[in-house]
């Protein structure tokens, strides 16, 4: 691994940490004390399947912004190609819905109403970051070629085939 990739490696760990590691661990945490209230043991079990694959898609999503997009998800540390590989190929916000799984899978795991109304916050901060700031950024930072890629690929609604454009 070149020292440069190595870096994005280490800055992406951080980010990793920082972001969703507050927004998906400790936030949740600190609504609610990891406190299990009664709840129906199916549900439990798909709140932990939320869990792992938000986890497993996450991880899978940092490790293409270093590896395909030589860059991190952090804005500070961009990208320097358009990440389209893997889950990109059928949603263009993986990192986001991954997220937002892991809220609602915490939420049914714990039996927690208040997760609920957490992970709808989320999805309205999140989507407004993401219509106001980074597809902007990103048409321009990419242009024809992130424009080609909006069109084939939804932004929170995953394509049944991945795009092979």
């Amino acid at each position: 691994m070149g020292t440069s990739r190595a870096r994005n490696a280490l800055r992406s760990g951080l980010f990793l940490v920082v972001a969703p590691g507050i927004v998906a661990g400790l936030v949740p945490w600190w609504l609610t004390g990891w406190e299990t209230r009664t709840t129906w043991p199916p549900l439990q079990v798909m709140g932990t399947l939320l869990i792992v694959a938000g986890a497993v898609a996450l991880l899978d999503a940092f490790g293409r912004f270093v590896v395909e997009g030589l860059g991190t998800p952090a804005p500070v540390a961009p990208t320097q190609r358009l990440v389209v590989g893997g889950l990109y190929r059928y949603v263009r916000n993986p990192m986001y819905l991954a997220v937002g799984a892991t809220i609602v899978g915490q939420a049914l795991l714990l039996g927690r109403t208040i997760l609920l109304l957490y992970a709808a916050a989320f999805a309205g901060v999140v989507f407004a970051f993401v219509r106001r700031y980074e597809e902007p950024t990103l048409a321009r930072q990419f242009g024809a070629q992130y424009k080609d890629y909006c069109r084939a690929v939804p932004g929170w609604w995953p394509r049944l085939r991945p795009w092979r454009g």
